[in-house]
């Protein structure tokens, strides 16, 4: 990695480094500590997602115009006042507004931070730039949770404050990182505009008439609903009801879920390089679909306890594993569908489906993990099979390096670029580089 690149991947391992803090004590906090009720905790939590997506679909033009650095520090910025503020909140107004603020600055950094990295990465490091940067931020939220378990006291609300403190500290660091990264645009790509002298296409019209980048979100959506959307909603509900495993054993199985993805993403970063992203997702959806089965096993199979805690355990690690398969192929691939002048907006598109996802999977997924159990594992099953689907067709839309850029001859910035109202060509090549 480039000096900028290593630069990113600091900061956003940083940044999750703090949300991990406090994230799995949010609920707690504002419920408990702060003596607010579950409805208030809820109404914290529901702001928090909802903030992000009310920013999305502003964010990606203004990355495209401003670029993603400002973008990002000025992101990191309102996340650290957020943090600060929900910190010292104490009654109900204070902490709904303070979430607001930092969930719109947390959604901001998503795809400001994905732009960063595509701008400083090649056809032939881009791969595995994402891929590092999954496994940082996962292994970040995993430390951060383990050690903001050892500080938080439910008796002591100055506490979670510190907690809140110290992800705000590192928002701040964040921006300080990426204010001393230099970035240069790359030269357009003549292939992403119209050779007959109309005006290039731009703005969601655009990207609507993409129909490989429209897929690709659809994809996306299902992928996030029938996966993270359920984590700590409807799979833990069917966890705890169905299955009768204890609540301490979530916890368990979130932490089989994390270290399988620090511990194979890098193996699994070498099967899948060289493959066609289409198929690795393709075989994720497989994989996942049997991690559901697995997890209808520990609720319906009438197996002893210890089986079904098994079960539960390995369900998560199952996810873990389909985790690592996808961070290397779903967000690369946005950047090379976009055309250079659209990398912002096809990223914030993206992210404003897996915002959506996130906030639809809890509230579908919720009520049914917990009293409809066998529909609840038959309706994911048929959602993961349907990611295969979609991959496969999906598939048939990219160009050959956009679908396996391993077998790409010259290195280039961009690997493929799409006019949106005709079938994808290849870009041409570049030696431009960005610092």
């Amino acid at each position: 990695m480039g000096a900028a690149l290593r630069r990113i991947q600091l900061g956003s391992a940083l940044s999750a480094f703090g949300l991990g803090f406090t994230v799995p004590y949010l609920y707690v906090y504002v419920a408990q500590v702060r003596d607010l009720g579950a409805g208030t905790a809820g109404v914290v939590l529901a702001v928090f997602a909802m903030a992000a997506l009310a920013v999305l679909p502003f964010t990606g033009r203004v990355i495209d115009r401003r670029g993603p650095l400002p973008v990002l520090v000025v992101a990191s910025a309102v996340a650290s006042l957020g943090a600060v503020a929900l910190g010292l909140s104490s009654n109900v107004t204070a902490s709904v507004l303070s979430a607001a603020v930092l969930g719109a600055g947390t959604a901001v950094m998503q795809p400001a931070l994905a732009t960063m990295l595509v701008w400083c990465s090649s056809t032939a490091t881009r791969t595995r730039a994402f891929a590092m940067q999954f496994f940082l931020q996962n292994l970040g939220l995993g430390v951060g949770g383990l050690v903001g378990g050892q500080i938080v006291d439910t008796n002591r609300p100055e506490t979670f404050t510190l907690l809140f403190l110290i992800e705000a500290v590192m928002f701040v660091v964040l921006g300080v990182v990426a204010a001393t990264i230099r970035l240069s645009r790359a030269p357009s790509f003549p292939d992403a505009r119209p050779t007959d002298g109309s005006k290039a296409p731009g703005g969601l019209r655009a990207l609507l008439s993409h129909r490989a980048m429209v897929q690709l979100c659809v994809l996306g959506f299902v992928l996030f609903f029938a996966c993270y959307g359920q984590f700590e909603s409807g799979l833990a509900a069917y966890g705890t009801e169905a299955a009768g495993i204890q609540p301490s054993t979530l916890g368990i199985a979130l932490a089989a879920n994390t270290a399988v993805i620090v511990v194979a993403q890098f193996v699994v970063l070498r099967l899948v390089e060289r493959r066609r992203r289409s198929r690795v997702i393709a075989a994720v959806g497989l994989i996942w679909a049997f991690a559901w089965i697995v997890a209808g096993y520990a609720g319906l199979g009438h197996g002893s306890q210890t089986m079904a805690t098994a079960a539960m355990i390995s369900t998560y690690a199952l996810f873990g594993l389909g985790e690592a398969m996808l961070s290397p192929t779903v967000a690369p691939l946005v950047a090379d569908l976009a055309p250079e002048s659209m990398v912002g907006q096809y990223n914030s598109a993206f992210a404003l489906c897996k915002q959506l996802a996130l906030a639809v999977g809890p509230a579908v997924g919720g009520p049914m993990g917990a009293t409809l159990h066998g529909p609840y594992i038959v309706t994911f099953v048929l959602f993961s099979l349907g990611i295969t689907v979609l991959a496969l067709r999906l598939g048939r839309r990219l160009t050959p390096v956009q679908d396996q850029p391993s077998i790409a001859t010259t290195p280039s910035r961009v690997v493929a670029v799409s006019l949106p109202d005709a079938e994808p060509v290849p870009a041409a090549s570049t030696g431009a580089t960005a610092r």
